[in-house]
């Protein structure tokens, strides 16, 4: 079985100003992808897209606080619009909060969770259906979906409660998705 070309193809990159996400568009953008950056860090977004587009790559760069369901259905309806269905859908952005689990606050739970857990659940909320479309359309269509969980997300290290239970969810959404697809396609 041959490697495909990703050539023209299409990425969607949460959390994609800096670290993980910023080195996984700069990778796309290497393959000949087109890049679609969101972030929620508006200046680090105009720089971190600068720098792919220097690359070649076509780039749509979108400010997203992925804790907000519309923000994400905007940003699929931005990608599905300028590019049509992606085909590689790296649900990346993360956030922590470390101390010991009794100790965080309401705050500190509705801001990890929301990012960790719910900016992942809209992704694959948003992604999917158009992706299923996508193969629907065109049996030779592709798509992956990346949900990133880190380590936590299986073991849990002490004084990271917060970001061990967001993580654990993560793994636990992601699995659940590969059964679902596996029912539908």
């Amino acid at each position: 079985m041959s490697t495909p070309s990703w050539h023209g193809r299409t990425a969607v990159i949460t959390g994609a100003a800096s670290g993980f996400g910023l080195e996984t568009a700069r990778l796309a953008a290497h393959k000949g992808m087109h890049v679609v950056m969101a972030d929620v860090l508006e200046q680090a977004l105009a720089a971190a897209a600068q720098e792919i587009e220097a690359l070649g790559a076509q780039v749509l760069a979108i400010r997203c606080d992925v804790r907000h369901a519309a923000e994400i259905e905007a940003l699929g309806a931005a990608t599905l619009a300028r590019f049509g269905a992606p085909h590689l859908v790296f649900n990346n952005a993360g956030v922590g909060a470390g101390g010991l689990i009794w100790e965080h606050t309401a705050r500190d739970w509705d801001w990890v969770m929301g990012v960790n857990v719910m900016g992942v659940a809209h992704g694959v909320r948003v992604f999917t259906p158009m992706m299923l479309a996508a193969e629907q359309a065109d049996p030779a269509y592709r798509g992956h979906i990346v949900n990133t969980a880190s380590m936590a997300g299986l073991v849990n290290m002490p004084n990271m409660g917060v970001y061990n239970v967001s993580k654990h969810a993560v793994v636990s959404l992601s699995e659940t998705l590969y059964q679902d697809l596996k029912l539908v396609s």
